[in-house]
């Protein structure tokens, strides 16, 4: 009879062992920061920057695995629509952290440098201008009410480069996200207060433009 239930639950415990096992290999993890958390200063101070990485991203990446682990528990539509919200909420900050890190580097390295290529080509072709490119979209960040994202983003419909905002964490869907900018407080209050035009001026020093060309580039293979 003990052999009998033994060959009867093993099969049952190893679909479960190899179900546990696929779920924690699907868990969402913080990616490192290709950095250190002061190379960003004087512009991003080490406090903010280990902040939002390690308590911040830490807590959407958190929302997000037990979202969809509560997802995949039911089986009942309603909860499914239920958990829209904190999927969209927690997998967009997941999103849009994984994007923000990679925009940022340290300046006097890739940050703030922005060479000649198709990036400077096309700015300077929509915007008129670099300059007059910072100044749109440090204007339309600046006017987000309450929390969100600033985006340079390049739109393969028209094959413009637009500057878009996206409310709470709200992903860029319409566009592809070249550049991506935090407005919400955490990303700057500590050392700008709420004076978003200050952090919002400084971040450019720390824009990593090669990076966005790169995402540029890698939007142009996906069209043809």
């Amino acid at each position: 009879m003990l052999s009998i239930a033994r060959s009867t639950l093993r099969p049952a415990f190893a679909r479960r062992s190899l179900a546990g096992a696929a779920r924690l290999a699907s868990l969402h993890t913080v990616p490192d920061l290709p950095y250190a958390y002061n190379a960003l200063e004087p512009f991003i101070s080490e406090e903010i920057m280990k902040l939002h990485h390690q308590k911040h991203h830490q807590a959407y990446v958190n929302g997000l695995n037990a979202a969809e682990e509560a997802y995949a528990k039911s089986v009942s539509t309603k909860d499914h629509i239920a958990l829209q919200s904190a999927l969209k909420f927690n997998g967009g900050g997941h999103i849009n952290h994984s994007l923000f890190w990679k925009n940022l580097a340290p300046a006097g390295e890739e940050g703030g440098t922005l060479e000649s290529g198709p990036l400077k080509t096309l700015i300077e072709r929509d915007f008129g201008s670099v300059e007059a490119f910072k100044k749109e979209f440090n204007t339309k960040t600046a006017a987000i009410q309450g929390s969100g994202w600033g985006w340079l983003g390049y739109d393969p419909k028209s094959g413009k480069l637009d500057v878009v905002t996206t409310a709470n964490q709200d992903p860029l869907i319409t566009h592809t996200p070249l550049i991506g900018v935090d407005i919400w407080e955490h990303a700057f209050y500590l050392q700008y207060k709420n004076v978003k035009p200050d952090y919002l001026n400084a971040i450019w020093n720390v824009i990593n433009f090669k990076e966005a060309e790169q995402r540029l580039n890698r939007s142009y293979l996906y069209m043809y």
